[in-house]
């Protein structure tokens, strides 16, 4: 989205020498911890200059770390986006490191002989460390982008809704050191609430004098393709002439979300929508075995909570304690949801089926706390033992408002392609209850065009500290 500049070949550097010492580091404690440090019994050959013998294979596997940590793209810069939203990816790439020295350790064992035990503590030794290390980096990286001169000035063509979300992000994102100067109008239509006043500078077809005024622009984006394309054309060719960089939101943004995929029968090419990650068969049996897994330990972990909130519930409102309901699955089929029931038992014999809201006087107690918690939903575990659900997907609905949605909501049945989940990509973000079911769609189907198990595991982490809108 912006120029490059020496700050981000000097950031990178940074990382790359900050990762190189926090893994050293993490292999020498490793060591200490398995031989010096007394908390394990000490093996009656160990070498006497046991550091010195080690420094080798040490530098070599640092290495290898590296190695892997830029094929991950963990040294692009601008890293942005938030600090929590990376760990995944460094998780998996401390994970892969294991195994590289692992092997390492395995193809030198004629010549060098390594602590199995000490190369299995240096995987949390070296991953805590480089995460406390890349912590720091981070918001030093970020302290500097907020006090450094913008070097992006951007000129959007178009006053839609797009354009006034192209500019928040851009606001969002720090380390672009992006600065959106002007909107141009492409159409008659009235401009997006949401963008200033005094930043709308004309039409399209003041282009040139706009761009090329005092405060020259450095990228200019195109958010409305409906202009034509031989007006599309014609702006291309002004930015290469006056070396302006162009990008453009492709008009099927206000469609999809997802990439296409280009095929052919004979010679006549056809363009279509690429497949989901879960229409591959392998990567739905890694999903199913990472569901038995987590429902199984899950299970068995909130079993105790389970029993507290049963006796809470049951002492605050007598009747039953779990509550099922009929919800939409997979491809639409019916399935019966479990949960911990949190409100009247009449909740809707006068207003029928309704969303939550907040402050609902038909939520008990107890019922708000574990609403607010998410603890509502631990029987669901068995949801996902039993193949209705996931524990990461869409969030399933009542067949009430599916009818309802269907008809209203464009593309709203794709979120049905999947399992349901007991938690998700936007939950977590807040979009649960009566909030906006379109905005909702969006990051339904971000995730299952995104989906991988790294994914996964950052939404049940982020899980545990969602609060907004769990009323």
């Amino acid at each position: 989205m912006r120029k490059r500049d020496t700050s981000d070949v000097k950031d990178s550097l940074v990382a790359v020498a900050a990762d190189a010492l926090a893994m050293l580091v993490g292999f020498f404690l490793a060591t200490w911890i398995r031989f010096d440090s007394g908390w394990l019994p000490v093996p009656l050959g160990r070498h006497p200059h046991i550091y010195h013998h080690y420094a080798g294979g040490i530098l070599l596997v640092t290495l290898a770390y590296l190695l892997i940590f830029r094929s991950l793209g963990l040294y692009v810069r601008p890293q942005i986006g938030r600090f929590e939203d990376k760990i995944p990816r460094l998780a998996r790439a401390s994970g892969l490191g294991l195994v590289a020295a692992m092997v390492m350790a395995f193809i030198s064992k004629n010549y060098v002989e390594y602590s199995t035990l000490a190369i299995f503590i240096s995987l949390p030794t070296v991953a805590l460390l480089v995460v406390l290390e890349r912590y720091i980096c981070f918001r030093l990286e970020l302290h500097y982008a907020r006090h450094s001169s913008v070097i992006n000035r951007v000129l959007i063509l178009g006053t839609d809704s797009v354009a006034a979300h192209l500019k928040r992000s851009l606001e969002n994102e720090p380390k672009l050191r992006s600065r959106v100067v002007g909107f141009l109008r492409t159409d008659l239509s009235e401009p997006d609430e949401g963008l200033p006043q005094d930043l709308i500078g004309g039409t399209v077809d003041e282009l040139a004098a706009v761009a090329l005024s005092e405060e020259k622009v450095d990228q200019i984006i195109l958010t409305n393709s409906t202009i034509g394309h031989q007006r599309i054309v014609d702006i291309i060719l002004f930015c290469e002439r006056e070396m302006i960089r162009f990008n453009m939101v492709p008009d099927l943004f206000r469609i999809l979300t997802g990439s296409m995929d280009m095929q052919s029968v004979d010679d006549i090419p056809m363009l279509g929508i690429s497949q989901w990650p879960l229409d591959h068969f392998w990567k739905r049996v890694l999903k199913r075995g990472e569901d038995l897994l987590g429902a199984s330990v899950g299970l068995l972990l909130s079993a105790p909570l389970i029993a507290v909130a049963a006796l809470l519930i049951k002492r605050e409102s007598p009747g039953a304690v779990f509550y099922s309901q009929e919800r939409c699955g997979e491809k639409g089929k019916p399935f019966h949801i479990y949960k911990l029931r949190t409100m009247r038992l009449d909740a809707e014999a006068q207003s029928g089926p309704v969303f939550t809201a907040e402050q609902d006087p038909r939520v008990l107690r107890i019922g708000g706390v574990l609403r607010r918690l998410n603890l509502d939903e631990l029987p669901q575990f068995w949801n996902v033992l039993c193949g209705d659900m996931s524990l990461v997907g869409p969030r399933p609905e009542r067949p009430h408002f599916v009818e309802k949605f269907k008809e209203d909501i464009g593309r709203y049945m794709w979120r049905h392609v999947s399992k349901p989940g007991v938690t998700g990509w936007a939950q977590i973000n807040g979009l649960r209850g009566n909030t906006s079911i379109e905005e909702r769609i969006k990051y339904d189907l971000y995730y299952l065009e995104n989906w991988s198990l790294a994914l996964d595991f950052k939404i049940l982490v982020k899980t545990f500290m969602a609060r907004e809108n769990a009323y």
